[in-house]
């Protein structure tokens, strides 16, 4: 039980983030285009023979504790695998938090993918994705990576074809964070009405087209009110040549598309008192191959 499985989790960006109304459950009825990009947090998981979850994390100061996703991804993968024994997990962060990049989901479906390579278990599809929504809405789009729809809360997932491929460069203010809920409370009062057809289908057109410079997020209206900051750093990034730019999920960081790598570095260099992340598309293919771990 020594073994241990070093993991990338890696963040997302929505390509199109479309939030229909309010549901009579209280949450939000979305359709959104997710898209995986090469920034990357480190998980390295190792089966241990005393019961419990050892989480350890370096790069950011996170609770690591029973509210933390690793840790609840990991107590509901054992209890599923009526695993015995424990988990020593440790965690290095990249991705910033509370930026709309995904961080905390994707570490959790990381640690998911990495335990049942590890316990050499496997549980079924479309059982792990209802464990992975019980975690988090975002969690089961990156049991699936590359390019796919999210509809419901973003939680029903359906992938699509791999897009072009993209440099992007993500920037986020120095301090800033916005927390999901908050941003949904933010939203306009008009969108958290009961939604009209018009509007679905409307969504639904614009979530399943391949052109990437048409890019769409709903919370820009909310968000960017209070924070002029990110409008500033969208409208730079389209300046720039962009191909699209747009707010990254619920916030804080904005993200834009290049054709290459030097027009997104030469961008980035704009932006010197903020965290600049140069990061890429993946493919389906990509995110597979690189998500199966390493043995160290």
């Amino acid at each position: 039980m020594t073994a241990t499985l070093r993991i990338p989790a890696f963040a997302k960006i929505n390509l199109h983030l479309g939030v229909l109304g309010r549901r009579p459950d209280g949450y939000h009825e979305l359709r959104t285009v997710f898209q995986t990009i090469s920034l990357h947090d480190t998980l390295e998981l190792e089966r241990v023979r005393r019961p419990g979850i050892d989480l350890t994390i370096s790069g950011a100061a996170l609770d690591p504790g029973p509210d933390n996703l690793v840790w609840r991804a990991m107590e509901s993968l054992s209890r599923e695998l009526g695993l015995g024994g424990g988990w020593r997990v440790r965690l290095h962060k990249c991705i910033p938090a509370a930026a709309g990049l995904g961080g905390g989901s994707s570490d959790a479906a990381a640690a998911l993918l990495a335990g049942m390579r590890l316990a050499r278990r496997q549980v079924e599809p479309g059982r792990l994705a209802e464990i992975a929504a019980g975690l988090g809405a975002d969690v089961p789009f990156f049991l699936v990576g590359g390019r796919a729809l999210g509809v419901g809360r973003g939680d029903e997932i359906y992938p699509l074809a791999d897009g072009a491929r993209h440099c992007v460069l993500v920037v986020r203010p120095e301090g800033a964070a916005i927390a999901t809920r908050e941003a949904y409370a933010w939203l306009d009062h008009k969108l958290t009405k009961a939604a009209t057809n018009h509007r679905i289908w409307d969504s639904c057109a614009r979530s399943w087209s391949r052109e990437d410079g048409d890019l769409l997020n709903d919370f820009e209206a909310a968000v960017f009110g209070r924070f002029p900051r990110l409008r500033q750093i969208k409208r730079r990034l389209l300046q720039a040549g962009a191909a699209g730019a747009a707010l990254a999920g619920s916030g804080s960081a904005v993200f834009g598309l290049f054709r290459n790598l030097a027009q997104a570095r030469r961008t980035g260099r704009q932006f010197p008192d903020d965290q600049v992340f140069i990061t890429r598309t993946l493919s389906r293919a990509e995110f597979r191959r690189l998500t199966t771990g390493k043995r160290v």
